[in-house]
């Protein structure tokens, strides 16, 4: 059986909205939507085009400030040494 959240409808300009919860997040811009014949509702997730995947991307990219670069490098800097395990 699938599993179920419940989840919360909003009001977004003159737009209704849904809060889609983390571990259903959809990796597209962009949705098919449709209601079935039990009158479920239905998002098919479009894959972008790869410029629009790029474009995102850089968009991603450009938020990054100093202190963010500073953070990651420190955060990534003492990986320690290769670690000696036994032979297979």
């Amino acid at each position: 059986m699938a599993t179920t959240t419940t989840t919360r409808v909003f009001n977004n300009g003159n737009s209704q909205a849904v809060r889609i919860p983390r571990e259903y997040r959809l990796d597209t811009s962009t949705v098919l939507i449709f209601r079935n014949d039990n009158g479920d509702l239905v998002l098919h997730p479009i894959p972008d085009e790869p410029e629009q995947r790029e474009a995102r991307l850089l968009d991603i990219l450009n938020r990054f400030d100093a202190e963010d670069i500073v953070a990651f490098e420190e955060a990534h800097r003492d990986q320690g040494g290769i670690q000696e395990r036994e032979t297979l």
